[in-house]
């Protein structure tokens, strides 16, 4: 898939959208929304996650980047297998338009349904409810 990039980025966006990297733990701009609303692509506007399924991480290394349980539908996501950096996790990209969001933990024990979205604030747009 072709990734058309948003002309309104920042330098960090496209590093973490483009290149796979990861934003530092504590400083996004979305570790502590707390509104209702809808979380968007940074780079297309697709529609990602929403405000009720945001949690706050107790897990040790997964805390720091805002915290989802579940995607705003079925096939707002692509996940795929990522063994870099020696560990068993899947990446999360946008379907729509490809770019890298962050990971998905499965089995953590701070989130009944036991699934951890753990995504760079900056890969997201937020629009209040």
């Amino acid at each position: 898939m072709a990734k058309q990039i948003n002309p309104n980025l920042t330098d960090e966006q496209k590093q973490v959208l483009f290149e796979a990297g990861t934003e530092l733990p504590g400083t996004g701009k979305f570790v502590d929304e707390t509104a209702d609303g809808t979380y968007t692509c940074a780079n297309c506007d697709a529609t990602l996650f929403m405000s009720d399924a945001k949690y706050e991480s107790t897990t040790p290394g997964l805390v720091g980047w805002p915290s989802f349980a579940e995607a705003a539908k079925n096939e707002a996501l692509v996940l795929t297998p990522d063994d870099t950096l020696g560990m068993q996790r899947t990446e999360v990209s946008c379907a729509n338009c490809g770019v890298h969001l962050g990971h998905l933990f499965e089995g953590v024990e701070d989130h009944p349904s036991g699934r951890h979205f753990c995504i760079n604030s900056c890969a997201l747009d937020f629009k209040k409810q």
